[in-house]
Formats: structure tokens, sequence, C-alpha cells
């Protein structure tokens, strides 16, 4: 029953929009005017044609292709088609945008038994078994508790929801960091073989990357000269931002600053030098490492150009005046962590931020998706009245950003067409 009702309302709201957006925008539009003929082509069988502007590889054309073949029957009884080609409009290639939301929705929220989920369950054992050492004894698998924002149901005696403890004992208890890293390296010798076994697939992946860059010349297929690593720090300091400004019902509330403010006071021969060293590493990030992409500077349909102009690069001040707000959002992700999660692990979430968002010069709100939604299964959220708004906001932005998108188009002087605003 709870898998018919989330069908019911992802379609209740993908179907209606999917259907408003071709009917208003039917042509090809920002990167489709790449995507849409190269899949196109591989409608009619021409598997060697590639356009150099592609940065991707073509694997979700492929699924594209196997979508509509599978579709082509069906959609001859809804009009007369003189070929497979034909059917690779536009308005049906972009509809496997919303079978691919429905399907991950279905598959990693509804089900427990799902493959994503067994793997998240997996890497979890794992890292309670390297704390085993230093936390008691390892639970297995049929007593594993797993604490997630997004999971709420049992799934039978394997798995249940908690607040993240084993057998009553709590991993979160306060250690010193390099205790606690000390006491994970143990236990990972110990676990040497388990551990190569488990995490096999990331090497597997990271020297299939490897090889794809030695190989190409690149990180990306196409438009190498636009899409090269540069050390952007400044990205890890507007993703600090806009996250918690995505989750403010958690950090802009009067009860997280009193919170911050007590720990800063109670711990002030720490706080002072932490806060003056984190003010230098900010400054410095956004003095040297603050990246201008010419994309970010060219490009009006995007938000970040609005965001560059008028806030962060409104005048030379502003830029440093939002250090502040930087090292508050920061400051308050760690401690929302820090709550659910050992030291070790805040420290290597950040550094695996870093590591996702530094090498890229151009600001998007898509590269902060990862990282995002890995700080928001891990920030324990059970005020529903923090969901609701939450939701709320999230609802509102999609609903702002659909309205311009569609109603508010609008034209350059230097090039034919409508243009829209978007992400």
């Amino acid at each position: 029953m709870g898998r018919i009702t989330v069908a019911l309302i992802v379609s209740s709201w993908v179907i209606p929009i999917s259907i408003l957006v071709n009917t208003i925008v039917p042509e090809p539009y920002m990167d489709e005017i790449f995507h849409v003929p190269q899949v196109q082509q591989y409608c009619v069988g021409n598997f060697k044609s590639w356009d150099p502007m592609i940065t991707t590889p073509p694997g979700l054309y492929f699924i594209s292709l196997a979508y509509i073949a599978s579709l082509f029957p069906g959609i001859l009884f809804i009009q007369p088609l003189s070929s497979f080609i034909n059917s690779c409009s536009t308005s049906v290639l972009r509809s496997t945008n919303g079978l691919l939301a429905f399907s991950l929705l279905y598959r990693c929220s509804i089900t427990h038994s799902s493959s994503c989920y067994v793997f998240y369950v997996s890497q979890e054992e794992l890292h309670l078994q390297c704390f085993e050492p230093q936390f008691g004894h390892f639970a297995s698998s049929s007593s594993v508790k797993v604490n997630s924002n997004l999971k709420r149901r049992r799934s039978g005696n394997a798995i249940h929801t908690s607040n993240h403890s084993i057998h009553g004992k709590s991993l979160h208890q306060s250690t010193g960091l390099f205790s606690e890293i000390w006491s994970i390296l143990l236990a990972a010798w110990n676990l040497k073989f388990e551990l190569f076994v488990s995490f096999s697939p990331f090497f597997a992946l990271l020297l299939a990357f490897a090889a794809f860059v030695v190989w190409n010349g690149s990180i990306v297929l196409g438009a190498k000269e636009a899409h090269t690593v540069s050390p952007h720090f400044a990205q890890l300091l507007y993703y600090g931002l806009v996250s918690s400004c995505f989750m403010a019902p958690m950090h802009f509330t009067t009860t997280q600053v009193t919170i911050l403010a007590n720990s800063f006071w109670k711990n002030k021969p720490l706080s002072f030098p932490l806060c003056f060293f984190a003010s230098i590493i900010t400054f410095l990030s956004i003095h040297y490492f603050s990246i201008a992409h010419p994309y970010l500077l060219a490009d009006n349909r995007h938000y970040p150009f609005y965001l560059w102009r008028k806030i962060i690069n409104f005048h030379w001040s502003t830029r440093y005046l939002l250090i502040p707000l930087y090292l508050y959002s920061w400051t308050s992700i760690f401690t929302l962590l820090a709550k659910v999660e050992k030291k070790v692990w805040v420290m290597v979430y950040f550094l695996a931020s870093a590591t996702c968002l530094i090498p890229t010069p151009l600001i998007e709100f898509r590269y902060y998706t990862i990282p995002f939604f890995f700080l928001i299964l891990h920030c324990r959220i059970t005020n529903d009245r923090v969901w609701l708004l939450m939701g709320f906001i999230y609802t509102s932005i999609n609903v702002f950003t659909m309205t311009m998108f569609l109603f508010r188009p609008f034209r350059w002087d230097h090039q034919h067409g409508i243009q829209r605003f978007i992400w």
C-alpha cells in the first residue's frame, strides 16, 4: 500500500509538470540543444556520431534509447509514426527524467531490501567494526541499529532504526580525535581483508577514473578548456552557507545560536584561537582562491550569476563581509554532526566535501548535492516541525523556480530565441 501511495504522489506532480513544460517549452533548451540531437542520432543507429561539446559519457543516452524502444509499440497506438526516430521527440526524451526520478525514489526510499539500502547498511557495519576496540563489542548484522532520517520503517529482524546505538552503549561518548583515529587504524588493520573486499568497488571505480583521465587528458569528454580542475577553496565556503540556508530551521534559530554562543564562551581558551585561525584561512581562501568562471559571468540565465553580482561581488568588501556567515554555517554544521557522529567522522566528512568541491571552478548548486545528502542523512532530525518547515522551503523554491522558468522568459539582443531562468 505504501508503494502505491508514493507512486500516486510522485505521479501527481511529475506528470502535470512534464505536460506543462512540454507545452510551454516544446523545443530543446539550454544543454538539451546538445543532448537531444545526440540521442536522436542513436535512434537512427548512428552510434559513431558524437558532439564534441558534450562533457559526459553516453550512458544515459543508452538508457533513453532502451526506454523509448519499450514505449514504441504503445506510441504507435497513440499517434501514427513513420519510423522509430519520430518517437525520439524532445518530450519523450524528457520523460526519461521522470522515469528515473520515480524508479530511484521507489528503490531507495520505499523498500529496505533494495541494493542501495543494503549497500549503505553494509558500510555502516564496517564503520561500527572499526570502532570495536574502543567502544565495545561489535553488533552483528542481526542486531546492528542504524539511524537514518529517510528510513522510518522496520525491516524484519535484521535492521531497526534507533539513535545510532549498539546494545544500549553509545558510540558517541566523548573521546579525543587522535584517540579515535588511532583506534580506527588498529581496527582497520585487524579487518584489512574485510575492508579490502568491501571497498574494492570504490578502488575499482577510482582506478577506472584515473585511467580515463590519463587516456582522455581531462576529467570531461568535451569542452575541456572550460572544465579544468582549479583550486577553488571559496567553493567550500559557499557550500557551507548554502546548505545551512537549505536547512535553515536547524541552523538559523535562536536555540542554535544560543547553543553555539554558550559553547564558544564555555571553551574560550580554545575557541578564540580556533576562530582567529579559521578567519585567517577563510580570508585567504576568498582573497586568493575565489574564482569567477567565464560561464558564471557570461550567462544571466542561471541564479548563481545574480548571487555573484548582487551579493558576493556586489562590492570588493562584500565577499569579506560574508566571512562571519561562512564561519557560523560550518560551525553549526560541525555542531549538529558531532551530536550524532564521532569527531573523526565529522573530519572525514569535511575532507570528503572539500575533495568534491574545491576542484570545481564553476559555482553550481548541483555540485553540492552529494555532500548535502550526506549532511541531512547524518543530522538527527526528530522534530516534525523542522521537517515541515524544510518541506515548505523546498516546495516554495521549486514553485518559484518553475514559475520563473515557464512564465518569465526574456530575450537576448545578441542571440535569437527565448531565454529562461534556471538553476
